[in-house]
């Protein structure tokens, strides 16, 4: 089978909003994500962060850095600030190119991001 760009979801909360936190628990996203799929930096074509209202110390990006994807594009925003939403919640979208069919795509939802998508094969 030949590569396509395929997306990757997932998510992970943090307990506090602290620079250290959030690289801790981002950084345990990313590589889960990454061992599920098999992937490597040169896979990754583009990273995209979301973080609720209530997280503010730190970019998500900045701990993507700090394992080494300072070449991937990386961008960070703002979720949408929804009544009864994920609080202190941190989303990622991953598109990379991969040889595997998108029902083989592993999303990862971590800490109290776990229910957040039942629906997507894990």
């Amino acid at each position: 089978m030949s590569e396509t760009v395929r997306a990757i979801r997932g998510a992970t909360t943090v307990d506090v909003d602290t620079p250290e936190a959030i690289t801790v628990r981002v950084v345990a996203l990313l590589r889960q994500i990454l061992e599920r799929n098999g992937l490597v930096e040169d896979d990754i074509i583009s990273i995209l962060f979301t973080a609720t209202e209530d997280v503010v110390s730190t970019f998500p990006a900045t701990a993507a850095r700090s394992i080494g994807l300072g070449a991937v594009p990386l961008i960070c925003a703002r979720e949408l600030s929804i009544v009864g939403s994920v609080k202190q919640c941190i989303r990622v979208m991953l598109h990379v190119n991969t040889d595997r069919p998108r029902a083989d795509i592993h999303h990862v939802y971590l800490e109290g991001a776990q229910g957040l998508r039942d629906d997507l094969p894990d």
